[in-house]
C-alpha cells in the first residue's frame, strides 16, 4: 500500500521552537492567501444551505457560528498561546479576572474549596472571597513558598489549588512541581497565574500544573494596549471553561485577539531584553544607601534564587524595593520620576511605577496587606525597555534626595 504523499505546506509545529510557535502556530490562511493573521470583525456567519447551519448549531460539524463564541481571529490567538504553553486548547477571555472567574464557574460548585496562595493580585483575592464566597465556595490562603501550609489546608472539599508565582510584587516562588505533586495526591487541580514570566520565561504545564491563566493584557500584548484573559490547560477542563464563554459571554473581542497574536510575535526578544533591564536595576537598588530591600529573585540574595534558575528561563521585569520613610518617603521618590510612569498596570514597554499598598493592593485589609508584606515603604516597578541608564537617573532623582 502506497503512503499518501506528505502535504508541503503542513506545518510541523511539535517541531519547532518557541520562537518559531510565536510567529507561525495557529495562521491558516483563507482563499485570499494573506500573510499577516486577518482580523474577522464580525458579530455572526452565514451557511451555504439549513442543513450546514443546523449541523453547526448542534456541533457536529465544526464551523464558527457566533462572535461570542467562536471567531477566526480569537481562534488564531487560542492556538498560537496553547502551542507556546505546551497546553492542549486554549480559551480566551475579556480580561485576567474574566479567565479566573470562568475558570471557577467552569470548575468549582458550591460546597467546594479553594486554597491559594495569600500573596494573590487584590482583585483576585476580593473575587474569591466575596464572589465565590456568594456560591458558597470558601477559599483558605497560605503562605505561597511554604509546601508544608498546601499540604495542611488541604481537605477532601480541596477541588482547586490557585498560585501566582513569582508574586505581585515581591517576587515570592513556589516551587511548581512539588504543588502539582500536593495538588493531585487530593485530587485537586493546580492553576497558575503565569502572566509576570509567559511561557517565554516559565511553561507551568511542563512542571505538572493543570491550568495557565493570564492576564494577556500584560506582556502577551507587551505594549499597553488591549485587555483580555486565556485560560490553557487540558481539552476536558478546558472544555467547561468554553462552555463558561459560551453561555455567559466573556468573550475576548477580535480587534484585541489580534494584537495579542502580533504581540507573541516579538515575546521571547521582549522578554529577555525586560530581562536583562531589571536584573540591571535590581542590581543597583540594592547598593542604593536609600534601599531597605529590594524583592527579584534574579539577585542572589532573594532567597529562592535557586529555585527560580531552576524552574524559570529567566527572572521577569517586575520587581519591589522599599525605601526607609514609609508611604511619604515611597510617594516622594514616584513623584520625583519624569520618565517613569506612574501607573498600576505593568507589561509595558514603557517602565511603570506604583505604591501597592494604596493602588494594586488598596482594597486588602491592614490586616491582610500585613500577611502579604505589602508594606507602606514598598514601591513596585515593571521594568520596560527604554535604556537602563534613564530609567536608573529617573529614580536616582527621589532616591538620592533620600540617602
Amino acid at each position: 500500500m502506497t503512503e499518501a504523499p506528505m502535504d508541503p505546506h503542513a506545518s510541523p509545529e511539535e517541531e519547532w521552537a518557541l520562537a518559531t510557535l510565536a510567529i507561525r502556530a495557529g495562521h491558516e490562511r483563507t482563499h485570499e492567501q494573506e500573510h499577516a493573521e486577518p482580523i474577522f470583525p464580525t458579530s455572526s456567519f452565514v451557511y451555504e444551505s439549513a442543513a450546514e447551519a443546523a449541523a453547526k448549531f448542534a456541533g457536529d460539524v465544526p464551523g464558527n457560528i457566533y462572535s461570542r463564541f467562536t471567531n477566526p481571529t480569537v481562534r488564531t490567538f487560542e492556538q498560537r498561546l496553547a502551542a507556546l504553553e505546551g497546553g492542549e486548547r486554549c480559551v480566551a477571555t475579556s480580561s485576567g479576572m474574566a479567565a479566573i472567574l470562568s475558570t471557577a464557574l467552569a470548575l468549582l460548585s458550591a460546597g467546594d474549596e479553594i486554597v491559594a496562595s495569600r500573596s494573590l493580585f487584590g482583585s483576585t483575592v476580593s473575587l474569591f472571597d466575596k464572589y465565590l464566597g456568594k456560591l458558597g465556595i470558601t477559599t483558605r490562603y497560605v503562605e505561597l513558598a511554604d509546601l508544608a501550609a498546601w499540604e495542611a489546608a488541604m481537605t477532601p472539599a480541596t477541588k482547586l489549588l490557585f498560585a501566582e508565582t513569582p508574586s505581585n510584587p515581591l517576587s515570592e516562588l513556589v516551587d511548581i512541581a512539588a504543588l502539582a505533586e500536593i495538588a493531585h495526591r487530593h485530587d485537586a487541580l493546580l492553576a497558575i497565574d503565569n502572566c509576570f514570566l509567559t511561557p517565554a520565561l516559565q511553561r507551568p504545564l511542563d512542571l505538572g500544573a493543570d491550568l495557565v491563566i493570564h492576564s494577556a493584557t500584560k506582556y502577551l500584548d507587551g505594549q499597553g494596549r488591549a485587555i483580555g484573559g486565556p485560560v490553557v490547560g487540558r481539552e476536558a477542563e478546558l472544555e467547561e471553561v468554553f462552555g463558561v464563554v459560551r453561555t455567559c459571554g466573556p468573550c475576548l473581542s477580535p480587534f484585541n485577539a489580534w494584537i495579542f497574536t502580533k504581540g507573541l510575535e516579538t515575546l521571547a526578544l521582549r522578554m529577555k531584553a525586560h530581562c536583562e533591564n531589571a536584573q540591571a536595576l535590581a542590581e543597583w537598588l540594592e547598593a542604593h544607601p536609600a534601599v531597605a530591600r529590594v524583592h527579584y529573585s534574579g539577585l542572589a540574595s532573594h532567597p529562592q534564587h535557586a529555585l527560580a534558575a531552576r524552574q524559570q528561563q529567566g527572572f521577569g521585569a517586575v520587581l519591589g524595593f522599599e525605601v526607609r520613610g514609609g508611604r511619604e518617603a515611597a510617594w516622594s521618590v514616584i513623584d520625583a520620576t519624569r520618565l517613569l510612569s506612574i501607573t498600576g498596570n505593568l507589561g509595558d514597554v514603557k517602565t511603570t511605577i506604583t505604591h501597592p499598598a494604596t493602588t494594586t493592593h488598596a482594597r486588602l485589609s491592614p490586616e491582610q496587606k500585613a500577611a502579604a508584606g505589602i508594606a507602606e515603604g514598598l514601591i513596585r516597578v515593571a521594568v520596560g525597555l527604554e535604556a537602563i541608564d534613564d530609567i536608573r537617573a529617573d529614580l536616582a532623582r527621589g532616591l538620592d534626595a533620600l540617602a
